[in-house]
């Protein structure tokens, strides 16, 4: 399976279109395409490769339907999930619905999230790490991989 590192900034075309960055295109097994692209739970956007949607697709296929939230976040999550391609030049080609989601005009980040790629609008990016500080990073680092809560 894909496991993404790296962060690369690109330039959005008048079309919507924006060159997939060497760095990520060598870490993308070449059997791997089309990627799906769908709606991140920030206001970005998710690529996944294949092999990296279908396990998720098919965890999402074995919930119980019966369940009203698991319609709810089946209809959210799925919501735009679309497969795309690289053309010829090694573009992708984004859904203008998915563009205005995420607030992408022009300039964009394309980050590693390990099995996917996160796509961000450049100064959103810029702003959730300006806003965020090192002691958060560390109270945060803290809680997610030890389990701790930092102190009150």
């Amino acid at each position: 399976m894909a496991r993404f590192i790296g962060e690369f900034e690109a330039r959005l075309d008048a079309k919507g279109r924006f060159l997939l960055p060497s760095g990520f295109r060598k870490q993308i097994p070449e059997a791997d395409a089309p990627f799906v692209l769908n709606r991140g739970f920030e206001k970005c956007l998710s690529l996944y490769t294949q092999e990296s949607w279908a396990p998720l697709f098919e965890k999402l296929s074995q919930l119980n339907d019966f369940d009203p939230q698991v319609r709810q976040f089946k209809r959210y999550f799925l919501n735009g999930a679309t497969q795309v391609e690289l053309d010829t030049a090694g573009r992708l080609l984004l859904p203008k619905n998915l563009m205005e989601y995420a607030g992408l005009d022009k300039d964009i980040v394309l980050v590693s999230a390990i099995d996917k790629i996160e796509i961000w609008d450049k100064a959103k990016y810029q702003e959730f790490f300006d806003n965020f500080s090192p002691e958060s990073f560390s109270d945060l680092a803290k809680e997610v991989m030890v389990g701790k809560k930092p102190a009150e």
